[in-house]
């Protein structure tokens, strides 16, 4: 049967009862396995979309992505879908909508930052073109700093690289908060900009092919 070890797989990969071989961390849960096959490593530009992410990575801290995904939702109806132009809007009143919203991660301080964040985002905008260009021109960079094979080993090495660390340093500059290198480089990888899917999981190369069709933010 699939998933049940029916076949001597390098560690780091499990096999799913669709007979798929796939990264080990999604654990066959439904909804998590979803997530790792149609969003986790596909190349993304669109600034709502990342703006969420750095924001969903920033709540995540000290806690599972899998907890985070499953109120993800609620995160985007209490934040405007992530529209960072109306969450720069947002004033006490809604600080204290979203500390009593049981549906999302009810921490201050993290609601505070993600309105923080959205002015720092308007200036970016203003600054560099789009979200995308910038967070894009880490790329190169990013890619430089990791093994040129991914196992399991190497991979659980990947907390953060020496591009996260500078990465996270320049949004602090930018006045952005809780923005740490483990944040930047998880972000990274969920957003394609590095493919971190292991090697022998189907999804590695349907990721390359559609990073290579990416057209990357001018």
């Amino acid at each position: 049967m699939a998933g049940s070890n029916s076949k001597k797989l390098p560690k780091g990969l499990i096999e799913g009862d669709d007979g798929a071989v796939r990264c080990f961390w999604h654990d066959n849960k439904p909804d998590y396995q979803i997530y790792h096959d149609d969003e986790w490593g596909m190349p993304q530009d669109d600034n709502h979309r990342l703006f969420e992410k750095i924001c969903l990575e920033g709540f995540q801290s000290g806690l599972s992505w899998l907890t985070i995904l499953r109120k993800r939702e609620n995160f985007r109806a209490g934040f405007a879908d992530f529209d960072y132009h109306k969450v720069a809007k947002f004033g006490d009143s809604d600080v204290e909508r979203l500390v009593h919203d049981a549906g999302i991660i009810r921490h201050r301080g993290k609601i505070v930052s993600t309105i923080n964040n959205a002015k720092r985002a308007l200036e970016m905008e203003r600054d560099e073109g789009s979200l995308g260009k910038w967070f894009w021109s880490w790329e190169e960079a990013a890619n430089a700093d990791r093994p040129t094979k991914l196992d399991h080993a190497s991979l659980m090495t990947l907390g953060k690289t020496e591009t996260s660390t500078r990465m996270s340093k320049e949004l602090k500059k930018r006045g952005w908060s809780f923005v740490g290198p483990t944040t930047c480089y998880a972000f990274m990888q969920a957003m394609g900009i590095v493919n971190d899917h292991l090697e022998g999981c189907r999804f590695r190369d349907r990721v390359d092919a559609a990073r290579a069709a990416f057209k990357r933010p001018a």
